[in-house]
């Protein structure tokens, strides 16, 4: 991987905000021509800098009501145990982000279900029911002061 320079970390910056500057957009912001700001974006892509383009969704808009951060404990720390629960939790698709940490617990999740109701039932199917769950321990979301989606640069 190459360097980032001024200008990469300046494109960058920009599209974190909005991937959906034109080139010649982000050619006047960034001082360069737009044939480089294409090579540079093309550049940052292919070396997985730029890991996705994605559009962010509202949740309320598809139904999303309730967003809890979940503490998970196993019983068993093995990584055939660790790997086991990480691709369970892949599967999740109320699962929107799972964190393998340090310190008191093993993993920290961010689930996203429509009513309690849905995270009771995916609790009981994916927590409750996993034998090599310890504990859990569930934060409600009442509101998202911050959420970013970027990177410092």
């Amino acid at each position: 991987m190459q360097p980032l320079d001024k200008y990469d970390k300046e494109l960058l910056r920009l599209l974190q905000q909005n991937n959906k500057f034109t080139t010649e957009e982000l050619s006047s912001k960034v001082n360069l021509s737009q044939s480089a700001v294409q090579r540079r974006i093309t550049r940052l892509r292919n070396e997985k800098v730029i890991e996705a383009d994605v559009s962010i969704i509202s949740p309320i808009a598809v139904g999303i009501g309730i967003t809890c951060v979940v503490d998970v404990v196993l019983h068993e720390g093995s990584s055939k145990a660790i790997d086991k629960f990480k691709a369970a939790m892949k599967n999740c698709i109320e699962v929107a982000h799972c964190y393998y940490v340090t310190g008191t617990y093993d993993f920290v999740l961010i689930i996203n279900t429509t009513d309690m109701k849905h995270f009771e039932e995916f609790s009981k199917k994916h927590l409750m029911d996993n034998p090599n769950l310890k504990h859990f321990y569930t934060h409600v979301v009442m509101d998202k002061v911050k959420v970013s989606y970027g990177v410092s640069i």
